[in-house]
């Protein structure tokens, strides 16, 4: 700061013997006070997106998205209450797509294109419970991964 600056202001005083961390911790707070004004937009309408599935063996997530890939609700299966084995059954899924859909009903979703990954369980309970919240699904799509020529084998033992 030059010398009128520090004349000027009235806590020229106070301002003067200032450090970095002072500085930094005064970024952080105009960062903060961005980022609440960030949170308080309005929400996007729309009425076609994406539901993304990933059912494992241990657990289930589902995520929905708006047509250029933007979460708008996701869900899985430790934040509805599930814990251990019971986080992969069916009817967990169910209940993971009632919440994420509760959340995503203010945008006025409507249509939807469904993309299962993996082999888990929940699966089939997922979709059931996505065509019981009244969703129209437009298309399913299966994106598990699969090898198209797998790992390389073990060499031969020697004995």
């Amino acid at each position: 700061m030059t010398e009128k600056e520090l004349q000027t202001t009235p806590t020229a005083a106070v301002e003067a013997p200032q450090t970095d961390a002072a500085v930094s911790v005064e970024a952080k707070d105009d960062g903060a006070k961005k980022a609440r004004k960030k949170k308080k937009s309005k929400k996007k309408n729309f009425s076609r997106g994406k539901v993304y599935i990933q059912s494992t063996y241990n657990n289930t997530i589902v995520s929905f998205t708006d047509q250029q890939g933007n979460v708008v609700s996701q869900s899985s299966a430790g934040r509805c209450g599930f814990k251990g084995p019971k986080k992969s059954t069916p009817y967990a899924a169910g209940v993971i797509v009632k919440d994420a859909a509760e959340r995503v009903r203010e945008t006025g979703l409507k249509d939807v294109e469904v993309f299962i990954s993996g082999i888990g369980s929940g699966r089939e309970g997922a979709i059931r419970a996505l065509n019981a919240q009244g969703f129209n699904m437009l298309t399913i799509r299966d994106i598990t991964p699969i090898p198209h020529n797998g790992c390389r084998p073990k060499k031969p033992r020697r004995v």
